[in-house]
C-alpha cells in the first residue's frame, strides 16, 4: 500500500482527493469517494450558502468517513461559507481563487485543516507561512481555472520549496499519473475529470457523454485576456467564447456576460451552450463506473507500477 503522511494527517485510507468541482462536487460524489477511502470534497458553488450546508449534512448521512469542502474565495458568499463550515463542524477545507489568510485564525481555532490550491512556488510559500496544513499544486493540464505552469515542472519545485505535504493535481487520471506524482515528491493526488464519470456524479448525462467521447485534443483554454484562463471541452460555446475574446471590437463585459452561468447550464441541464470544464486527460476516461472502482484503479495501478520500478534498472 502507498504510504503517505497526508493519510495520517487527514485520517483517510488512500492519498486520493476528489476535486471540488463547482456545481459537480456534491454530497453524492463526495460521500462515495470518502467511502472508497479517498477524500471527497463538496463544492461551495452549489446554489448558495444554505444549499452547501444541506450538502454537508447530507454527506454526513451517507458516510462517517472524513470529507471536506472546497471554498472558492472570489465567490460573493465566500465569507458566509467561511463561517458556515465552522458552524457545521467541517474539519477539512481546500480553497481556491485567492488567499484564505483573512479566515485562517477562525478556521485554525475551530481545528480545521486548510489546504489551499496553488499554481506557483511563491503562492505555495505564502500558504505555508500563514499555516496551511498542505497545498494542492495544480498544473495547467487541469480542468477549470488554470495557471501557467504545468504539472511535471510545478510539482517538484513546490515540493522542494515546502516542508508541508504537497498534493499533485492537473492531468492525473489513472495509476500512471498517481505513480508519476509520487515520484515527483507529492504526498497525494487530486483528481477531477476522472470522477466526472463516476456513477455517483450527478452531473447531466450529456456532460458525461462528452467526457467519454473526448480525445487528446478535445480541450481549449479561454479567458486568458480576461485574466481568468479556464480549460474546458471544445464546444460551440467555448469556440464562440474564443472568437469573441480574439475580436478587438468585443468588450470584455460582453464576453463575461456571455459566459455567466455557463458551467451551471452544462452540469445541471446538459445545455449545448454550457461550459463543459475538463482536463487534458479527458481522452483517457473511457467508461462510467462507481467511485470506488475509480479510487481502486488509481491506487492499485500506482502501486503496481511503483513496485515494478526496480525492474527498470539494469
Amino acid at each position: 500500500m502507498i504510504k503517505s503522511r497526508i493519510c495520517e494527517i487527514l485520517g483517510i485510507e488512500y492519498p486520493v482527493f476528489q476535486g471540488g468541482m463547482a456545481w459537480v462536487a456534491d454530497a453524492s460524489l463526495a460521500a462515495a469517494v470518502s467511502e472508497a477511502g479517498g477524500l471527497g470534497l463538496i463544492s461551495s458553488i452549489n446554489a448558495g450558502t444554505e444549499a452547501v450546508r444541506n450538502e454537508i449534512r447530507k454527506c454526513r448521512e451517507l458516510t462517517n468517513k472524513p470529507f471536506g469542502v472546497n471554498i472558492m474565495l472570489q465567490a460573493p458568499n465566500a465569507g458566509e461559507i467561511a463561517s458556515m463550515v465552522v458552524e457545521e463542524g467541517v474539519k477539512i477545507l481546500t480553497t481556491g481563487a485567492g488567499s484564505p489568510a483573512q479566515y485562517m485564525d477562525m478556521w485554525k481555532e475551530a481545528g480545521i485543516k486548510v489546504i489551499p490550491v496553488v499554481a506557483s512556488v511563491a503562492l505555495a510559500l505564502k500558504m505555508q507561512a500563514i499555516g496551511a496544513t498542505a497545498v494542492v499544486a495544480e498544473g495547467a493540464e487541469s480542468g477549470g481555472h488554470v495557471g501557467e505552469l504545468h504539472t511535471m515542472a510545478l510539482i517538484p519545485q513546490v515540493v522542494d520549496a515546502l516542508d508541508i505535504p504537497v498534493v499533485a493535481a492537473g492531468g492525473i487520471c489513472d495509476g500512471r499519473g498517481v505513480a508519476a506524482a509520487f515520484m515527483l515528491g507529492a504526498d497525494a493526488v487530486q483528481v477531477g475529470t476522472r470522477f466526472l464519470s463516476a456513477e455517483e456524479c450527478t452531473a447531466h448525462q450529456n456532460y458525461k457523454d462528452k467526457i467519454l467521447k473526448a480525445t487528446d485534443i478535445s480541450t481549449i483554454v479561454t479567458g486568458k485576456t480576461l485574466g481568468h484562463p479556464v480549460r474546458s471541452l471544445k464546444t460551440p460555446f467555448s469556440k464562440t467564447f474564443a472568437k469573441m475574446e480574439a475580436d478587438p471590437n468585443v468588450k470584455p463585459e460582453e464576453i463575461l456576460s456571455f459566459g455567466t452561468g455557463a458551467l451551471r447550464k452544462a452540469v445541471k441541464e446538459g445545455d449545448p451552450n454550457g461550459s463543459y470544464m475538463a482536463g487534458e486527460c479527458a481522452g483517457m476516461v473511457k467508461k462510467i463506473e462507481p467511485a470506488k472502482a475509480i479510487v481502486e484503479d488509481l491506487v492499485k495501478g500506482a502501486e503496481k507500477l511503483l513496485a515494478g520500478a526496480p525492474g527498470l534498472l539494469a
